[in-house]
């Protein structure tokens, strides 16, 4: 099967790939992939994806096939639908990460491989959300009924756009915090709250206080016509160790990395910061994943 998004997972799903992944990170549950190939197509940059699902195929004793498009045939003027349908021949599953909306979707018509999406523009990261979910039940031992506050760039961060979809289907709570302009879509909070009831709060104004949760994403300083306007906002929603003075003691503070300046080093030790755990999650996650995705 193929996990192109978040949308594509039934709660039962999910529920068994988290089951899963806890299992496997208890050391109570081997995954034996033996003779199978990932092959990791990435068509931008990619730190912890990339490496996660390389270092998850080779710990389920996989084999990995890393495609760089700086040294392939696209560079000959190749297309993109003739590179995976060549590559789909020497692998089992393609993970695929690409700046254009839908082109993983695009992909995954092209081969009956199992394809999953490793982030595609602004649309999905469907494993990404995983791992969340998979980081919040982890630390806080349940997902429904918390308080989940989404903080940053909304409009153009794939990684909340995902987790919306994820939180709702498990019935937590959300409010969302965004600068004036980089608010989530309208039409998608409509749609989600339709399936799900999902009754989202929204501000302008960083607020924390009440928060089981707090997952923080970039702004995106590239999004503004004006530098110094996008160093002010930048600086109003940079988290600072002050502003957690009156957050609950066990707030759990996630981040899908790479975080640049919206987070105070002076957190990373803070007992709250968990957004280096959340990352190392991602092997025992996307082992899962992969089984998954290969047993269907």
């Amino acid at each position: 099967m193929d996990l192109i998004s978040v949308r594509d997972l039934e709660t039962k799903d999910i529920e068994a790939i988290l089951e899963s992944a806890s299992q496997i990170d208890r050391g109570e549950k081997d995954v034996d992939l033996n003779g199978r190939i990932l092959a990791t197509l990435f068509f931008e940059p990619s730190t912890r994806t990339k490496l996660s699902f390389q270092s998850a195929a080779m710990r389920s004793k996989m084999k990995v096939l890393d495609f760089s498009p700086e040294s392939s045939s696209l560079k000959k003027g190749e297309s993109f639908m003739d590179t995976i349908k060549t590559v789909s021949g020497y692998a089992d599953v393609l993970a695929i990460r690409h700046p254009k909306e839908g082109s993983v979707r695009l992909a995954s018509a092209a081969t009956e491989k199992p394809v999953v999406n490793g982030g595609d523009g602004g649309n999905q990261h469907p494993t990404q959300t995983l791992i969340d979910l998979y980081s919040i039940k982890k630390t806080k031992g349940r997902i429904k009924g918390l308080d989940v506050t989404l903080s940053g760039d909304l409009k153009h961060a794939r990684t909340m756009r995902s987790l919306v979809y994820g939180l709702a289907m498990f019935g937590a709570n959300v409010r969302l915090v965004s600068p004036r302009g980089l608010e989530m879509d309208k039409k998608y909070l409509e749609e989600v709250n339709r399936k799900f009831g999902l009754d989202v709060r929204s501000g302008n104004t960083p607020e924390y206080t009440d928060a089981d949760v707090l997952y923080v994403c970039r702004i995106q300083a590239e999004r503004f016509a004006d530098p110094y306007e996008a160093q002010s906002v930048q600086q109003k929603f940079m988290i600072k160790k002050s502003d957690l003075k009156d957050a609950r003691e066990d707030m759990a503070i996630l981040h899908p990395l790479p975080k640049v300046n919206e987070i105070d080093s002076a957190i990373d030790d803070m007992p709250q910061a968990k957004y280096f755990e959340q990352a190392h999650n991602g092997i025992p996650l996307r082992m899962a994943v992969l089984d998954h995705v290969l047993s269907r």
